[in-house]
């Protein structure tokens, strides 16, 4: 089956919500199935912490050396320099997310407009 393989207005959006299901909600069920069955030390949860981690970072960085829509106009240094910025006001101003998001869309804003 394929994503051409029917020819209807309604196939394209089926074929994505079940494949979507599909890749996510398997784990999601293994998740809720082993979560009271690990303890939160174990090797094997700090395994999947540590991916989950590497898989967030290397979105993040493929999201600044190769972007896409709005960021293509924006130079490189510009976007590294608002990850940078964002990330020490995440550091510096008490490990906040929001804080860190905020500053970097900040820096990088400022920049586009100064362009």
């Amino acid at each position: 089956m394929t994503f051409d393989a029917i020819d209807a207005w309604w196939w394209p959006f089926l074929f994505i919500l079940v494949g979507g299901w599909l890749a996510t909600d398997a784990w999601r069920f293994l998740g809720v199935y082993l979560g009271d069955r690990l303890s939160e030390d174990s090797d094997l949860l700090v395994l999947v912490r540590a991916l989950a981690t590497a898989l967030v970072a290397a979105v993040i960085g493929n999201l600044i050396v190769f972007p896409s829509g709005a960021l293509v106009d924006t130079a490189l240094a510009l976007r590294i320099g608002a990850a940078g910025g964002g990330f020490a006001a995440y550091l510096l101003l008490g490990r906040k997310i929001l804080v860190g998001i905020v500053a970097a869309e900040f820096i990088l804003l400022v920049g586009l407009w100064i362009k």
